[in-house]
């Protein structure tokens, strides 16, 4: 049994929509090879069976002979064991195709993902990534699931036509003419129906993205009234989404009415003939049931043709989104002569300011969005002059600044599972740090809520706990990783001032001697830094003590009123 995710995907082919399922089928080859085998095994005894049917009528039956019934109805019956076993055969290499390549395309796009980093967000809307790596993956995925029944619908097809051709040259023209006539007349409707599908992902883009940033600034919209609006908005673009959406509807109607029309003549025509050829003789009766028995079976390569179309057009759109995605380039890229730092101490040459090694500094702005940019230049989250133990920090590799550096920003983002794997997802920990972690971040009291302590299963982003809760828990799981240099972005915003001040002083002794970066406002932690920072217009303006900094005047209306320090 195969089991994902794969070690290597591979690196896809991304000329071309075509060329990119191309890719993805040949990763699979084998599968589809044996999907198509049992596609053809299965439809091909579907499609001989008509003609020991026949048989049976005519040696059976018209001649008297019962051995020769008992014969020919022996070959049915073999051939509908034979249909049956190698229709469960051919359904599960197309399960298997379907699967291969909807996880496969899943693993590059995320592996891709992953590559772009924080870059990813900003060039490409949530609701736009969550479409490609679902689906689009799922179309590319139903394309391939289709192959193997295509492949029997082609050669039933050539069966057909042989055996039609053998018995009677007009009726076997007819269907070896009609047949690709009639897939042929179906052709006109695929360009609108992609021009359609075109338009009507990108509407379901557009509100997804919408709706991805309706939830995520629920809190805000909630705050400003501005619920009523964004609710219209959303309505707006489903409407867009839903008219779209009756647009392919349209088309795809057709198809299916197309798909019971065009057989439905087909099948009366070949039986008009071959009552024709019976009622002169030319052909047994026999051969006219096994000629009709023909027609009926075309429907289902006939269908099957459609439905490939279909499907194919769906994929190929789906393929233009998703080699969009992956086209694209990290703003970052892996040097090409790495270095690796001697130390933890940091500079940032655009704001000037100096992280010495090993001690604990708080940074204060009066726009916060200042602070947040020099830790995304000093993490290697963005492109810089910013460096690390006298290293530029683009000369080192993402890894290694991921490994020494860690930037804890301001969203408590916890994923679903277990309380221990979300503290510690390396699983490198014991019971005794775990809860020395949650104790430096005040947070045993989430611990006891809990009914299963460390073993307690969290809910997707953990709903369940509040706000305070989740941040104490992130802080937590950012003190475990233990890296050298450790930037909290705003750690206590959602925790009262008791609890902020156990943190605050908790926090500098578990980092005593390693480098950490705190950005904030709060007085309560910023008594306990070794030197803090001002920054102004994203210059350093200011720097020493928590005390030494509240004489300036710049200072005190950064981080409390005057009449407060007064």
């Amino acid at each position: 049994m195969r089991r994902f995710p794969v070690p290597d995907p591979g690196a896809p082919d991304l000329t071309s929509p075509g060329r990119f399922l191309l890719w993805v089928a040949t990763k699979q080859r084998r599968s589809l090879a044996a999907g198509m085998l049992w596609g053809v095994v299965w439809m091909g005894s579907q499609a001989v069976s008509p003609a020991a049917l026949g048989k049976a009528i005519d040696v059976g039956v018209r001649r008297d002979d019962p051995r020769g019934l008992l014969t020919w109805a022996g070959v049915l019956l073999g051939l509908g064991a034979l249909s049956a076993f190698a229709g469960l055969m051919r359904h599960r290499c197309a399960v298997s195709n379907y699967l291969f390549a909807v996880m496969r395309t899943q693993q590059v796009v995320l592996r891709h993902a992953v590559r772009l980093g924080g870059s990813l967000t900003v060039r490409v809307p949530a609701g736009e990534a969550a479409n490609v790596s679902s689906s689009d993956a799922v179309s590319i995925g139903r394309s391939l699931d289709v192959t193997a029944r295509g492949a029997g619908a082609v050669v039933s097809f050539v069966a057909v036509a042989c055996l039609l051709l053998g018995t009677s040259v007009p009726l076997g023209l007819v269907v070896l003419l009609g047949v690709p006539a009639l897939v042929l007349g179906v052709g006109p409707l695929l360009k609108p129906l992609h021009r359609r599908q075109v338009a009507q992902r990108a509407t379901l883009s557009e509100a997804s993205n919408l709706a991805a940033d309706t939830v995520a600034g629920l809190r805000v919209l909630r705050g400003i009234g501005g619920e009523a609006e964004l609710a219209a908005r959303y309505r707006a673009a489903s409407q867009r989404v839903r008219a779209a959406g009756v647009e392919v509807a349209r088309v795809e109607a057709t198809l299916d009415a197309l798909q019971v029309l065009l057989p439905g003549l087909f099948v009366i025509t070949v039986t008009v003939l071959g009552a024709r050829l019976a009622l002169d003789g030319k052909i047994t009766p026999g051969q006219l049931i096994s000629f009709y028995g023909y027609a009926a079976f075309l429907v289902t390569p006939l269908r099957t043709a459609t439905e490939m179309a279909d499907k194919s057009t769906r994929a190929f759109v789906a393929a233009g989104k998703i080699i969009s995605l992956l086209r694209l380039e990290p703003t970052r890229e892996e040097p090409t002569e790495p270095l690796v730092p001697s130390g933890a101490g940091l500079t940032d040459p655009l704001s000037g300011v100096v992280i010495e090694d090993g001690r604990l500094t708080a940074v204060v702005s009066s726009e916060p969005i200042e602070s947040t940019a020099l830790a995304e230049r000093l993490s290697g989250y963005v492109d810089s002059d910013a460096t690390l133990g006298g290293v530029p920090v683009r000369q080192m590799p993402k890894s290694e600044i991921r490994q020494r550096v860690l930037l804890s920003d301001q969203s408590p983002w916890l994923y679903r599972g277990s309380l221990r794997g979300a503290l510690d997802p390396r699983g490198g920990r014991s019971d005794d740090e775990l809860l020395e972690g949650l104790t430096t971040a005040s947070a045993l009291d989430v611990l006891d809520s809990l009914s299963d302590g460390l073993d307690s299963e969290l809910e997707e982003r953990a709903r369940e706990l509040s706000g305070g809760q989740r941040q104490r828990l992130v802080l937590a799981r950012a003190l475990l990783t233990d890296p050298d240099v450790l930037i909290l972005d705003e750690p206590t915003s959602s925790v009262d001032a008791h609890t902020e001040a156990r943190i605050a002083l908790r926090l500098k002794g578990s980092r005593a001697g390693k480098t950490t970066i705190v950005l904030s406002s709060s007085p309560l932690l910023l008594e306990h830094a070794d030197v803090v920072v001002l920054l102004v217009e994203g210059r350093e303006a200011l720097r020493g003590t928590h005390a030494q900094l509240l004489k300036e005047p710049a200072y005190r209306r950064v981080v409390a009123r005057e009449d407060v320090l007064a």
